[in-house]
């Protein structure tokens, strides 16, 4: 091989959050549904579209001094359920984590319908959503039966 195809595309990083495995193309969407954008104050990192033996391609996100939080993982997997993160502290792998959908989505994300009892503020619901199919993810209100548009799902993030 070449040195060239040896060449690592994003630098190590000391302290922070590796998220690898997000489906390709789908990075923009995790930075969105996690909150990072031009204010955030830390280095992020990212390349889309990098071979991947897996997943044939992939994106890939490096966020320095910063952990995800458990909410921030259950809604990671609104948009990668296969991804797996990797905390990183002195440079080394400190833990890793597989993100997983499970039966529910409970209190992550507000259903869409704009009609569902989940909408009345004098209704205090927990906002949940089945999951119908995890391969392409598929979710339904528990209380109004309706499908989620992925999309509009990022819009309503708790």
């Amino acid at each position: 091989m070449s040195q060239e195809h040896n060449m690592r595309r994003v630098t190590a990083i000391r302290n922070g959050t590796v998220i690898d495995h997000i489906p390709s193309g789908q990075a923009m969407r995790v930075l969105e549904m996690l909150n990072i954008n031009k204010s955030t104050a830390v280095p992020v990192s990212m390349v889309m579209n990098v071979p991947s033996k897996k997943m044939g391609t992939k994106d890939i996100i490096k966020v320095e001094d910063r952990e995800l939080t458990q909410d921030e993982l259950n809604r990671l997997a609104l948009v990668a359920p296969e991804a797996h993160v990797a905390i990183i502290r002195a440079y080394t792998v400190a833990e890793k984590m597989t993100i997983e959908v499970g039966e529910e989505v409970i209190n992550v994300v507000r259903c869409t319908f704009s009609n569902c009892i989940t909408t009345n503020s004098r209704e205090p619901l927990s906002h949940r959503l089945r999951v119908v199919s995890k391969e392409p993810l598929t979710l339904r209100c528990h209380y109004c039966d309706r499908p989620q548009d992925l999309e509009k799902l990022i819009g309503n993030l708790l």
